[in-house]
C-alpha cells in the first residue's frame, strides 16, 4: 500500500510530495555525478559544472522546503495532540456524566419500584366497592383510578365523620339517661325510707288527731315524688 493511500491529510501529502521531490533530485544529482566522473587530475567541463551547480541549488531549495514542511508538520502534530487531549478530556467528562445518569436512572427505577410495591395504608381501608360507590356517586364514573380513589376516601371520611357525630349524640343521650336513672334511683331510695316511716306511724296506737297529722307528714314525700314524675 502506497503512503499516499495511508495519509489523507492535505498538508501531510504536501510534505510527502516535497520529500519525494528532494529524493528524486538527490538521485538525479548522484546519477549526474557518476556519469560525469573523471580522474582527479582533470577538471570537469564548464557546462557540466554549471549543470551540477544548478542541480545542487535545486536540491538545496528542495531540502529547505522539506525542512520548512517538517517544522510545520511538527507544529501541526503538537496542535493535533493538544486538540486530541482536549477532546479526550471532553469525552471523559461526557462519559462520566453518562455514567452518573445511568446510576441516577438505576436509583430512580429502584425508588419507583419501592414506591409501587409499598404496602400503602390506604389500600387496607375498609372502603365500599367501586360498584356501590358509583351507585351513590355516579358523577365520578368517568374519572381515572387515582381520582376515584381520592373520591372514595373522601366519601369514607365523610361517612365516618357523620357516624362519629351520631355516636357523640348517642353518648350524650346515654349520659343524660344515666343521670336521670340515678336521680330516680335516689328518689326511690328516699321513697322506701318514707314508706317505712309511714308504716311505722300506722302500726303505733295513737289518738286520731296525731294519727292524721303523722299520716299527712309521711305522705308528703310520696306526693312530691309523684308530682315530679307526672
Amino acid at each position: 500500500m502506497a503512503s499516499s493511500d495511508i495519509v489523507q491529510d492535505p498538508f501531510l501529502q504536501s510534505v510527502l510530495a516535497a520529500s519525494t521531490q528532494a529524493r528524486q533530485q538527490c538521485m538525479q544529482l548522484i546519477d549526474l555525478a557518476e556519469n560525469s566522473a573523471i580522474p582527479p587530475s582533470r577538471t570537469l567541463p564548464k557546462d557540466t559544472r554549471i549543470h551540477l551547480s544548478a542541480q545542487q541549488r535545486q536540491l538545496n531549495a528542495d531540502l529547505a522546503s522539506l525542512r520548512q514542511a517538517s517544522r510545520e508538520s511538527i507544529f501541526e502534530v503538537r496542535t493535533t495532540k493538544q486538540d486530541t487531549a482536549e477532546a479526550r478530556q471532553e469525552v471523559d467528562r461526557l462519559h462520566l456524566q453518562l455514567q452518573n445518569l445511568y446510576y441516577e436512572e438505576r436509583h430512580l427505577r429502584g425508588e419507583i419500584f419501592a414506591c409501587e410495591s409499598y404496602d400503602h395504608q390506604y389500600q387496607q381501608l375498609p372502603l365500599i366497592s367501586i360498584e356501590e360507590f358509583l351507585q351513590l356517586r355516579p358523577e365520578h364514573a368517568d374519572e381515572d383510578e387515582k381520582s376515584m380513589m381520592f373520591a372514595r376516601i373522601n366519601h369514607e371520611l365523610a361517612e365516618r365523620e357523620a357516624l362519629e357525630q351520631q355516636r357523640q349524640e348517642l353518648l350524650k343521650r346515654k349520659q343524660a339517661l344515666i343521670a336521670e336513672n340515678k336521680k330516680r334511683k335516689d328518689d326511690l331510695a328516699s321513697l322506701d325510707k318514707d314508706l317505712e316511716t309511714f308504716i311505722d306511724v300506722h302500726t303505733q296506737p295513737r289518738n286520731v288527731e296525731n294519727l292524721h297529722v303523722n299520716c299527712c307528714q309521711a305522705a308528703k314525700p310520696i306526693q312530691t315524688l309523684f308530682e315530679k314524675q307526672y
